[in-house]
């Protein structure tokens, strides 16, 4: 088993109730049998009472897989590089200044390797996005053990690690460039998703986020003219959702946009453009085990609607050659009819005064980001095309598809992963380009 160890540091140490920490291995995780999805309730047995410093997330951390991803992609000296500028935080503004400055870093250092900029530093290939979540792990862990010489509450280590989180994920860099030279050039927000499902297969990647780090910064072509693309990547977590991490990140970047498009992995062998989104979660486990089943908790929920709709240009993106993927104007939802009790499938669409329990893209964050998204589109009163594309699901090579004997990559899952970038890019390309 894994053991976290003391470091010596000239200024700041481990927390004293950290120091030894023995992480769960995975196979214990394994043998942890979830009970029933209930909301808000752990979907996985509870750790040990020592564990519980860590996340679930930075458990798996230490496992084989994770390490072999950070050390072929050259990702694993980000940690010590975050521990040895900590060192030097003599004040809490001076820890927020190092924890901006290293998480910004991050996703830099991600979007240049996934964009072809600089040495790659290992032999994964430069379109994956697993090094910047195992490394983005590797950083919060650190914080949540770092005890600085000057006192740190909890709530201040939180909004630490909050600021990390935002800065290592792109969602305070989506800055539209301005000036004479930039006149004419569209603006548009994707997003992202980190891996999930990690239990399920730890060497899983997400298809959207390796397009968000494909595509930041970019500027495309399209038959409108020049566009620029800003991307974020959000967690895999319903509790930073219900803290409204989405419209914190997306509310000035969106009313600066021409487009928008939140991009999830979704169903096996297509693209699907989810024409309605529900205002349901519907209880699946998310990254930290934990199952939400409710409305969609959001802002004034006296004005919540039921149901949002995407204003991308569906039928122009359907029609269009964009990939070797099948593109699909997805219009089913799951509803409870008005007066009813009893959940429908609705091929067409909800039905007047209908309460939703599934859209298009379901019921989990995939089919939440949609919704938020939406929803603040039409809060905010903007005219502009958005909604959400959901990727094929990304699958590795034959032969290599059993996670308990299968390598962390192979060059069909690196093809795939690379057409499901060039596809997504493209349809974003025809989006962008209708007036």
């Amino acid at each position: 088993m894994s053991r976290i160890g003391v470091r010596i540091w000239t200024r700041g140490r481990i927390r004293p109730e950290l120091s030894g920490l023995v992480l769960l291995t995975a196979a214990a995780l394994a043998l942890a049998a979830p009970p029933p999805l209930a909301n808000a309730r752990p979907v996985a047995a509870q750790p040990a009472p020592a564990a519980a410093a860590f996340t679930v997330e930075e458990q798996r951390l230490d496992g084989a897989v994770p390490q072999e991803i950070l050390r072929r992609s050259g990702f694993d000296a980000v940690a010590p590089e975050f521990v040895r500028a900590l060192r030097h935080a003599g004040s809490y503004a001076e820890a927020e200044r190092t924890v901006e400055r290293q998480g910004a870093r991050l996703w830099q250092r991600a979007v240049d390797r996934a964009q072809g900029r600089g040495p790659a530093l290992g032999d994964l290939s430069r379109d994956d996005d697993r090094p910047l979540y195992w490394a983005r792990l590797g950083l919060t862990r650190e914080l949540r053990a770092w005890e600085p010489e000057f006192r740190l509450s909890e709530a201040a280590r939180s909004a630490l690690i909050e600021k990390l989180e935002r800065s290592s994920r792109g969602q305070d860099s989506m800055d539209f460039p301005a000036g004479k030279g930039h006149r004419g050039l569209k603006r548009i927000v994707m997003t992202g998703f980190d891996p999930f499902t990690l239990d399920r297969d730890i060497r899983i990647s997400n298809p959207s986020g390796a397009t968000a780090l494909a595509l930041d910064g970019t500027v495309i072509s399209t038959a409108d003219g020049p566009a620029r693309i800003e991307t974020a990547v959000f967690p895999v977590r319903w509790r930073d959702f219900a803290d409204g991490t989405v419209e914190r990140a997306l509310r000035g970047p969106l009313s600066k946009a021409d487009l928008f498009t939140t991009v999830s992995q979704g169903r096996v062998g297509r693209i699907d453009v989810e024409r309605f989104n529900g205002a349901w979660r519907g209880g699946f486990g998310d990254n930290e085990n934990i199952g939400e089943t409710g409305l969609v908790p959001v802002t004034d929920p006296a004005s919540q609607p039921q149901w949002t709709v995407t204003s991308l240009p569906y039928e122009t993106i359907t029609a269009a050659d964009t990939g070797r993927f099948p593109v699909y104007d997805n219009t089913s939802v799951t509803e409870i009819p008005a007066g009813a009790t009893a959940p429908v499938v609705r091929p067409d669409g909800p039905t007047p005064g209908s309460a939703a329990r599934a859209g298009g893209g379901g019921d989990y964050l995939s089919n939440e980001i949609a919704y938020r998204a939406t929803l603040l589109r039409d809060r905010l009163g903007l005219e502009i095309p958005g909604g959400h594309v959901h990727t094929p699901v990304l699958q590795f090579g034959a032969g290599n598809t059993d996670p308990a004997t299968g390598t962390v990559t192979d060059p069909e899952f690196v093809q795939n992963r690379l057409d499901i970038i060039a596809q997504i890019r493209t349809i974003i390309a025809v989006a962008a380009g209708v007036s």
